[in-house]
């Protein structure tokens, strides 16, 4: 997207700057409370016990409690996919090219994998060609995806895991804008004087606006920027 406009903010004394900053900070210092409100909740769910799955994955069938590789806690990101397709879910595909250093969970006892229903030697060569640094699991021949909400043909997903020995619960999901907690590039963009410049979005008049999505990276332009 290329911003073309001759919209500008209000210019004002820095006084004045600093003052309406205040004003927004009391909102974004709230917002921020709410989200710590809603992870004490999140902690405070219940949880379902999960069959026996085997997924597949670089070294072969895998059983899912071993993909926890010894930690109690796992996040899966459930990759759409699309059968016979050379180029995936843009979506999903610039979302995770971004996860590239995951060791910082290992304090935390958890660990953090892509699975998806496409065959795993399909699903390994993609991660290639767009740079993906993430482990890969395939569910293809399982139903693990389509219990957790990511069936064959389906949308993305994101699901939480605890493990207590051999036993493996299922904590948390989301999906749609749910995700948009996990990136970074939204809060960035976010903060930037014209945001998104999508046309769902409240801004000023005059301000650059475009279809959703129109911003987005299509998987082509992961493989290009980021492919190995």
């Amino acid at each position: 997207m290329t911003t073309d406009t001759t919209a500008l903010p209000p210019i004002v004394s820095a006084d004045e700057w600093r003052s309406r900053l205040a004003e927004l900070r009391v909102r974004e210092k709230a917002a921020t409370r709410e989200l710590d409100a809603i992870a004490a909740q999140r902690r405070r769910l219940p949880m379902v016990e999960m069959p026996d799955y085997t997924l597949v994955g670089e070294d072969g069938p895998v059983r899912l409690v071993d993909i926890f590789d010894g930690a109690s806690q796992l996040i899966v990101y459930n990759h759409m996919w699309f059968e016979g397709k050379e180029w995936q879910c843009g979506g999903c595909t610039s979302l995770t090219t971004q996860w590239t250093r995951l060791g910082f969970l290992e304090p935390y006892d958890a660990r953090f994998v892509i699975v998806t229903q496409g065959p795993i030697d399909e699903a390994l060569a993609y991660r290639e060609k767009v740079g993906n640094r993430m482990d890969w699991y395939s569910t293809a021949d399982s139903s693990f995806g389509a219990d957790v909400d990511a069936p064959p043909g389906g949308g993305f997903a994101v699901n939480v895991f605890l493990r207590d020995g051999d036993t493996v619960y299922r904590t948390w999901h989301t999906n749609g804008r749910g995700t948009e907690q996990l990136a970074y590039t939204f809060p960035l963009v976010d903060l930037l004087p014209y945001g998104r410049q999508e046309d769902w979005q409240d801004s000023p008049q005059g301000w650059p606006q475009s279809p959703a999505y129109s911003g987005w990276l299509e998987s082509k332009d992961v493989a290009r920027l980021y492919g190995a």
